[in-house]
């Protein structure tokens, strides 16, 4: 049996009751019925769990803990990511995959978790703006709960987003943002800001061990090529010689972190021995949009054109962290430059094979071959909601 098959797994038909699972989790030399005795790991080698794990931040966080020497489980429903996130790590012997709906209950016996499990760009969280703000809500609940019953430390995976559209630029984690409730983009901010108010009522009321990360703008090798973000976007059209699409005169700014320097940053907040209270974890160099596309187009010698739409309301116009914090208690802050770190992503950009992905539509997130049609939707699509 292999090493991850100790887990209990609750939905709406329980494997093993609640109790049951609970009073086994208090003896640590025993397990689930049919599992064999396992030799103690040392100390340093931790069992970690972390849910959204074959989407693109959680599947290199398992590639990162699985190089230090960890045991990782990775839940994921597949909402918005694909197996092909987590090919490599398939028969690793340290890698467990378990299919699993955060928002339903869930049981196993870890030391850490990173709760990322969250649709995190705009294309994705509007297909099924509830089940945002579910996954947010019930999920925060259901792995707090968990790290409370087995005494597990917690990395609450939070954004910049609930900064919102911000009045004070860098935003400090003092800051307590410029919001709306009701727009668009709420359903992914607003969970946010319970996830976050979840966490610290666990830490209050139970003393849970949590570490919150405010996440910002993340790139790199493994996005989902149609995810709706403004770096895929712009390297996807310019590969294709399309016209790249931005949203007002370009003017507007952002802070782009490179996917190996955010996972750096998370792992170090993890491993902080105290709680410190929410950190940014983002990249504090300032582009505006229209300089990101330029570069872009520069770095893919392409010929597209970029052409100017309507800002919308709801779109933040400044993004851009205070990483006093992080520096300051985790020794950390951004090492690859933008030119690199886009070099690395266009190469991955250009070795994807672009018919293993579909558009997502509101009914369905399943993947499929990108034809014609799917082509022109795509194109259309760019100018439905703003990419971040």
């Amino acid at each position: 049996m292999s090493l991850w098959s100790r887990f209990v797994r609750l939905g709406p038909v329980a494997a093993v009751p609640l109790a049951l699972a609970v009073q086994r989790s208090k003896d640590a030399k025993r397990y689930p019925a049919g599992c064999r005795q396992e030799p103690e790991k040392p100390p340093q080698f931790k069992r970690v769990l972390v849910t959204g794990g074959a989407g693109f931040l959680g599947s290199h966080i398992c590639r990162r803990l699985l190089a230090e020497g960890h045991e990782v489980m990775c839940m994921d429903n597949f909402f918005t990511s694909t197996r092909s996130g987590i090919a490599d790590l398939m028969g690793h012997p340290r890698f467990e995959f378990i299919r699993h709906d955060v928002t339903e209950p869930f049981f196993c016996e870890c030391d850490m978790i990173y709760n990322m499990a969250c649709p995190a760009s705009p294309v994705h969280y509007q297909w099924n703006p509830i089940k945002t703000t579910k996954v947010s809500v019930l999920g925060t609940i259901h792995m707090m709960g968990l790290a409370k019953r087995v005494k597990a430390r917690i990395l609450q995976a939070s954004t910049s987003e609930i900064y919102g559209d911000p009045e004070v630029t860098p935003q400090a984690e003092e800051y307590w943002g410029h919001v709306n409730t009701i727009g668009v983009r709420s359903c992914y901010d607003e969970g946010k800001r319970v996830a976050e108010t979840l966490a610290f009522d666990y830490l209050r009321s139970n003393n849970v061990d949590i570490r919150v990360a405010r996440i910002f703008n993340t790139y790199g090798p493994g996005m989902h090529p149609y995810d709706g973000r403004v770096v895929s976007n712009f390297i996807l059209q310019a590969l294709h010689d399309e016209d790249i699409t931005i949203y007002g005169d370009g003017s507007q700014t952002r802070s782009f972190g490179f996917v190996d320097d955010t996972v750096d940053g998370l792992i170090r907040l993890m491993n902080q021995e105290k709680t410190i209270g929410p950190v940014n974890i983002g990249n504090p160099n300032e582009f505006t949009v229209k300089e990101l596309a330029e570069m872009i187009v520069e770095l893919t010698g392409s010929k597209s054109k970029i052409i100017y739409l309507p800002l919308p309301g709801d779109d933040p116009k400044q993004r851009r962290p205070n990483i006093r914090r992080a520096k300051e208690l985790l020794d950390w802050e951004p090492k690859v430059q933008l030119r690199e770190g886009l070099l690395k992503t266009i190469e991955y950009f250009k070795a994807l094979d672009l018919r293993k992905y579909g558009k997502p539509t509101a009914h369905d997130a399943h993947r499929t071959t990108l034809n014609e049609e799917q082509k022109i939707k795509r194109k259309l699509s760019y100018a439905l909601i703003p990419p971040e």
